[in-house]
């Protein structure tokens, strides 16, 4: 019901009654003071089944049973694979090892060569080689001691001489080009050369080229020859199982170049049947595909 001196619900949003509110008695909530994830403290969260723990059972590991690394393997023994390498090895020999016919001699000191195979070498002797008497390198350059002073604002302090004084005009660049223009004009004998005549690319007649204009291009005319009608070698048979319409349509089979054209002709106003017709039709096609199938060929 409105109150007093108010409008109806109807006046104001078009409803019999206006609609209760949802959150009419909740508790204020502020926007800034709610958790970041509410619900990851609430009710139960993700539960593992637990740690196994530690213990020489089966319970402890992943398999039912225990796997053994090398179950099934046959026992290898190292000192037997040595040997038979070992013999392989010798199967490779194809005599016995090198013996040498005398004994090995035996040094009597140090620094003997008596038991060796080449003996002494002469270019490892004790006695001294003769030596080419010492000549002294010749003296270095003598220079006068440096003057004093610290040579800003000094002449004659430096090992080279001075500069010596030239002037640069202001204008050099210019007043050469003038005496090499006045010097090239006394060298001139006459004027430029200039021709009386039209200029013209060469002095002679190209011989490779006509001024001539050239005769306009004659165009050939192809002309289409038109063969004649095809004519098969054999007359048609009758008693065909399209004997009724034979006197109905003739076919006629033009050939121009290597193309075929199928023309139909009809003899009748009146048809039998269009059945027939459409027999007749599919048939004359059929035999028009196979002469163009024979051209092409």
């Amino acid at each position: 019901m409105p109150a007093e001196g108010g409008k109806t619900d109807m006046e104001r949003i078009g409803l019999f009654s206006e609609m209760e509110y949802i959150t009419v008695g909740d508790k204020y909530v502020s926007q800034f003071n709610r958790p970041f994830n509410e619900s990851a403290s609430k009710n139960r969260q993700i539960l593992p089944g637990g740690s196994k723990e530690m213990s020489n059972l089966q319970a402890g590991y992943f398999d039912p049973h225990f796997v053994r690394i090398f179950e099934g393997e046959s026992y290898v023994n190292p000192n037997q694979v040595r040997r038979r390498y070992m013999m392989e090895e010798a199967k490779k020999n194809l005599s016995k090892a090198f013996l040498p016919s005398n004994g090995e001699k035996k040094p009597c000191g140090l620094g003997s060569y008596y038991g060796t195979i080449g003996g002494p070498v002469p270019f490892f002797s004790a006695q001294s080689k003769p030596k080419e008497k010492y000549e002294p390198p010749g003296k270095n350059l003598y220079t006068n001691p440096g003057k004093k002073g610290t040579g800003y604002g000094y002449a004659n302090i430096t090992i080279g001489k001075q500069f010596s004084h030239s002037s640069d005009l202001y204008d050099a660049a210019k007043l050469n080009n003038k005496k090499e223009n006045e010097e090239h004009r006394r060298l001139l004998k006459g004027t430029a050369f200039k021709l009386n005549l039209y200029p013209r690319e060469y002095f002679d007649t190209n011989p490779y080229m006509s001024e001539k204009p050239l005769p306009p291009i004659k165009k050939v005319e192809k002309k289409e020859t038109v063969g004649n009608p095809f004519k098969p070698s054999s007359p048609g048979k009758k008693g065909t199982k399209y004997e009724e319409l034979q006197d109905c349509f003739s076919t006629i089979l033009l050939a121009y170049g290597r193309q075929i054209t199928l023309q139909v002709l009809t003899t009748k106003n009146t048809l039998s049947s269009a059945y027939y017709l459409k027999k007749y039709i599919r048939c004359v096609e059929q035999i028009a595909q196979t002469f163009r199938r024979n051209l092409r060929l």
